[in-house]
């Protein structure tokens, strides 16, 4: 879900076709297909996410990109401690909106769960975008 929003933000930008934004898991099972809410969700909002399909993050992967979000603490810290090499590229996405907050993943959940997670994703990514785009392009 976090995908598809920022891709949308970031399609208004005038460097659009210079970004590549993937999602990763820190124990998700390759190439599976994203839960039918939050699909729903996500086509009330415009987006298909459809075709997406999920991946492991690795070392590889990971050094492919100028910035890694993660949804919680926990994650960050993991990564942080696996990868120390790629450290300082590492944030959770609400630091980018000035917050230190985990993201509860939906999965397991209601509809309201993909609902409050979607307009969470939303409102962080929204908020932050202009640090995002500093982190991303190498200026603090």
């Amino acid at each position: 879900m976090a995908e598809a929003i920022l891709k949308r933000l970031v399609s208004a930008l005038p460097d659009a076709a210079e970004w590549h934004i993937e999602s990763a898991g820190t124990v998700a099972l390759p190439g599976s297909l994203p839960a039918p809410l939050s699909q729903y969700v996500m086509q009330t909002q415009g987006m298909d996410i459809s075709a997406h399909r999920s991946q492991p993050i690795d070392a590889e992967l990971l050094r492919r990109f100028d910035l890694v979000l993660t949804m919680e603490h926990y994650h960050k810290a993991v990564l942080q401690e696996v990868f120390r090499d790629q450290s300082a590229r590492i944030f959770m996405l609400s630091e980018m909106a000035g917050l230190v907050q985990d993201i509860p993943d939906p999965i397991g959940g209601d509809l309201e769960d993909y609902q409050a997670t979607t307009d969470m994703l939303t409102r962080m990514l929204s908020d932050g975008l202009d640090r995002i785009i500093q982190q991303a392009r190498g200026s603090t």
